[in-house]
């Protein structure tokens, strides 16, 4: 494996190996031009170290095309813990916060999956470079993808009340959104491999519970996958009921054949690096910034969605090509 290759565009990689705790990680550091960089802590096993950098690399540069576009001063980055039998989690997730911590304010972590709360607050033993209010987190989550939904509607001159969205994922930020879009008097669908899990959301939101492999085609105004990344490739775009895709999720697409298919089938698609970017707006806002009031930059991600959405179908370009463009422009701004 060439950790050096130039292609990966990393402004820093972190390699973290402690064989007491059998700490093996990843701190993928893509942008720092905007200022310190953003990115939540994934767990997960892996094939191989190559296989690991990878999903951390690309997470990586999604996190900094975030920021840009919520208009924070903050980079990319994310974590990659190589989950394996030998690992004592509880010493590892305390070692990765002595880790996080010695960068100094450079990188601050937050959860993503397969992240326990438990292992955040080991991490937050050692570092307080860390976010562990999931929570508040999830919440913003669901404050911005409503936001970014309602400009969906408004284009079929229609309110959430009423809306029929699919929700792929009732963890965290699935369950948020769910409980954000039934206030409104959105009518729900929802899904899990966890089957307790969905039928808790449910109970919750009045939601129909469908099977985890049915989601993605079920009857919806809105399909909103809330989930692990990758779920809408070029074969399900062409094929998609619904009118509109609108996620928690990060990396729906597989593709920008998968993106230029939604926009060549009229399908209003948010990319997920505007939709989901509430969690580190607040968290970037608050804690880099100093920010105690977002309204304003909630309200900037709500334009910036429909200035994505007109470009979109003026052109015929994926969304996901567009906004990657319009973070570039901003970062090469502020350069």
């Amino acid at each position: 494996m060439e950790l050096f290759d130039e292609s990966r565009g990393l402004s820093r990689l972190l390699v973290l190996h402690d064989p007491p705790s059998g700490l093996r990680a990843l701190v993928c550091i893509d942008d720092l031009t905007l200022g310190p960089a953003a990115g939540g802590i994934r767990t997960r096993a892996y094939e191989s170290v190559e296989e690991a950098l990878a999903d951390g690399t690309k997470l990586a540069r999604a996190m900094t095309i975030k920021c840009a576009l919520a208009g924070v001063k903050a980079g990319g980055a994310k974590t990659i813990v190589l989950d394996h039998p030998n690992l004592d989690r509880a010493r590892a997730f305390e070692v990765l916060g002595t880790r996080i911590d010695e960068l100094g304010g450079l990188y601050l972590a937050a959860g993503d999956l397969g992240t326990t709360a438990t292992d955040l607050e080991r991490v937050a033993q050692r570092t307080a470079w860390v976010r562990t209010d999931e929570d508040v987190l999830g919440a913003a989550v669901a404050r911005g993808l409503r936001l970014c939904l309602e400009v969906c509607a408004a284009r079929r001159n229609r309110s959430l009340k009423g809306l029929r969205v699919a929700i792929q994922g009732c963890g965290a930020i699935g369950e948020s959104v769910a409980h954000a879009l039934a206030a409104e008097g959105a009518e729900l669908i929802v899904a899990d491999v966890d089957e307790a899990r969905a039928a808790r959301v449910a109970s919750h939101t009045k939601a129909a519970v469908v099977d985890p492999e049915e989601i993605l085609r079920t009857d919806a105004d809105v399909l909103c996958p809330c989930g692990p990344g990758g779920v809408i490739d070029e074969a399900l775009a062409s094929d998609l009921g619904a009118w509109a895709v609108c996620g928690g999720a990060n990396n729906i697409l597989t593709s920008d054949d998968a993106g230029r298919t939604l926009a060549q089938r009229g399908i209003l698609h948010v990319p997920d690096v505007v939709s989901s970017a509430g969690a580190v707006l607040q968290g970037v806002a608050e804690t880099i910034m100093g920010l105690r009031n977002t309204d304003a930059l909630f309200a900037d991600l709500a334009r910036t969605a429909d200035a994505i959405l007109t470009e979109s179908a003026q052109s015929g370009e994926s969304a996901d090509v567009i906004a990657s463009r319009m973070a570039k422009e901003r970062i090469t701004r502020c350069a």
